[in-house]
C-alpha cells in the first residue's frame, strides 16, 4: 500500500507558491553578491520592523545547521563551551557540529523539552576553574524539539540569568513563527530580540523553499561577522535568492498566517487523537505533537503513515507527528479515521 501522507516534517512541500512566483519574476534581474542587494536590505529592514528592534543586524544563511554553527562558533573563545537541553538540535541532530568546532555542548534534560535557569546554573557551579571548558553560551530552541515553547516569564528569567554571569543567549528559531503563534506563547517578536543576544527566524520550516534570518543584537558579536559567514562557507554568492523570500514571508502577514495555519492542523489532529482516548508525552502547543501508541497501532500507523517512532515506553511507542502550512485538513481527517479503525 503506498503511504498516504508524511507528518515527518514541516518541510517536504516545495514553497508557499507566492515565494514561486516572486522567484519567477526575477529570474534574469541582476543583483549584488553576497547579501548586499536590495532583496536582503529590503528584507532585513522588514524583520527589524517586526521586532521592533531597528539597530540589529540580519544576516541571511541557507539552513538552520549552519546558522546555528556560524553563530556559536564565532560567538566562543576556544575554551568556551554551550550550555544546551538534551534533545536539542545542536547535540542530537547535526552531526557534532559544534564539537568539530572545538566546543563542547553540555546538556541538561530540562523539562519539555526546555532549560530551566537551575539546570543552567547547575552547568556553571560545575565548571569551575581552568581544568574544565567555561560555559559561555546558553542554546534554547523556539519551540523546542518536542513541540513546546517558553513562556515570557521562563525566558525572562534565563536572559537575567544570563546577563547576570556573562553568559550569551542564543535561540534556534527555525520554527519560530509557529512558537510565537501557539496559544501557550505570551512572547512576541519583539521580547525575543530584547530578551536574547541573537536569534534566528526559520523559513525553511514555514513555507520558504530554504533559508533563514540570523538576527544579532549583541554589539560584541556584531563584529566581523560577515568574515565569519565566508569562513564557514555561508556567506552566498546569490543570497538574494533568501532575501526575496523573506520579502515575500514578511509582507502582509504570511509568516504568521502560514504558521497559524500549521499549529491548527496540529491541533484538529491532536484534538482527533485525544478523542480516542490516546495521551501525548508533551504538552500540544505548536506544529508538533507526540502521541503514546501501542506497539502494534504504531506499527499498523507506519504502513499508512510517515512519522518518526520518538521513544518506546514498555509496549508503547511515542511517535512524532508534524504539520506544515500546507496538510491538507482531509488528510487530518484521514488519519483519525484510520486510527478509529484500528483502535
Amino acid at each position: 500500500m503506498l503511504m498516504k501522507y508524511s507528518f515527518r516534517n514541516d518541510y517536504s512541500e516545495f514553497a508557499h507558491p507566492g515565494i514561486l512566483t516572486a522567484l519567477s519574476e526575477i529570474g534574469d534581474t541582476q543583483f549584488e553578491g553576497y547579501g548586499l542587494d536590495e532583496y536582503c536590505a529590503l528584507s532585513a529592514e522588514l524583520i527589524r520592523n517586526k521586532i521592533n528592534a531597528h539597530s540589529a543586524d540580519v544576516h541571511f544563511l541557507s539552513g538552520g545547521t549552519q546558522a546555528n554553527l556560524v553563530v556559536i562558533s564565532s560567538a566562543l573563545r576556544p575554551h568556551e563551551a554551550v550550555i544546551a537541553p538534551g534533545s536539542g538540535h545542536i547535540y542530537m541532530h547535526e552531526t557534532g557540529a559544534i564539537e568539530a568546532t572545538g566546543h563542547k555542548v553540555c546538556t541538561r534534560e530540562g523539562y519539555d523539552g526546555k532549560l530551566s535557569v537551575d539546570d543552567i546554573k547547575s552547568v556553571v557551579d560545575e565548571h569551575s576553574d581552568e581544568h574544565m571548558v567555561k560555559p559561555r553560551l546558553v542554546y534554547l530552541s523556539l519551540s523546542t524539539e518536542c513541540g513546546t515553547v517558553y513562556t515570557n516569564d521562563e525566558l525572562s528569567a534565563i536572559s537575567k540569568y544570563c546577563r547576570d554571569n556573562a553568559l550569551y543567549l542564543y535561540i534556534d528559531g527555525a520554527r519560530l513563527g509557529a512558537a510565537i503563534n501557539s496559544p501557550a506563547c505570551d512572547l512576541t517578536y519583539a521580547d525575543v530580540a530584547v530578551l536574547s543576544d541573537a536569534f534566528f527566524i526559520g523559513g525553511t520550516k514555514n513555507g520558504a523553499l530554504f533559508g533563514e534570518a540570523i538576527v544579532i543584537t549583541n554589539e560584541t558579536l556584531k563584529k566581523d561577522f560577515r568574515f565569519y559567514l565566508k569562513l564557514r562557507g555561508a556567506l552566498l554568492a546569490k543570497s538574494a535568492v533568501i532575501g526575496l523570500q523573506f520579502r515575500e514571508l514578511f509582507t502582509d502577514g504570511l509568516y504568521d498566517d502560514l504558521a497559524l495555519r500549521s499549529n491548527s492542523m496540529a491541533r484538529k489532529l491532536a484534538d482527533g487523537i485525544r478523542s480516542l482516548g490516546y495521551n501525548f508525552l508533551f504538552p500540544v502547543e505548536t506544529n508538533i505533537i507526540i502521541p503514546v501508541f501501542p506497539d502494534s497501532i504504531a506499527q499498523a500507523l507506519h504502513r499508512l503513515y510517515g512519522f518518526y517512532d520518538w521513544q518506546k515506553i514498555g509496549d508503547k511507542t511515542a511517535v512524532r507527528l508534524l504539520t506544515s502550512w500546507a496538510t491538507p485538513e482531509s488528510i487530518i481527517y484521514d488519519f483519525i479515521a484510520d486510527l478509529f479503525d484500528l483502535t
